[in-house]
């Protein structure tokens, strides 16, 4: 088994984006709008800006990804690099695929000097998760998140 990290090029929007809606219909029984969801995907691939996706291969083939998006802290005077869309398919979870993205990221991201630090969402019974990223180093931030959803909630009244 060849393991091999890389940044994701536009001709992987069609696999990001299944793996996004895999990962959504798992982890919240959503099922995401598959046009907005590609049109998402390719946006972040042709904008940098907005952040990237780095992917996991075993011998030539996709089982892995994560997205990285970018929040500016003025306390730190440096940018936090936020992980999201993590998907690993079934048949290679728990064989060391997150981990070889994650380090990855991690070792970029300590080498640039302007990124301080990584940020993570985990949905909040995912238990499983939770323990891989504490394994990594990650620990429970003493922060919250509240949110207001205008796509994915629409109907959702106002208070």
């Amino acid at each position: 088994m060849s393991l091999a990290v890389r940044l994701a090029i536009p001709a992987d929007a069609p696999t990001i984006a299944r793996f996004n809606a895999l990962m959504a219909e798992e982890t919240e029984g959503l099922a995401l709008d598959r046009g907005r969801l590609h049109a998402g995907v390719n946006a972040l691939l042709a904008d940098p800006q907005k952040g990237f996706y780095s992917l996991a291969e075993i011998d030539g083939r996709v089982v892995g990804q994560l997205m990285i998006t970018f929040e500016w802290s003025d306390w730190r005077n440096a940018t936090f690099w936020w992980i999201q869309s993590v998907y690993v398919e079934r048949d290679y979870r728990s064989r060391g695929v997150f981990q070889a993205l994650y380090r990855q990221v991690e070792a970029n991201a300590r080498e640039r000097g302007d990124v301080c630090g990584l940020r993570l969402y985990v949905e909040e019974h995912n238990e499983r998760a939770r323990r891989t990223y504490e394994h990594l180093g990650m620990h429970q931030a003493k922060y919250q998140m509240m949110e207001i959803d205008f796509v994915l909630e629409p109907n959702r009244p106002a208070r």
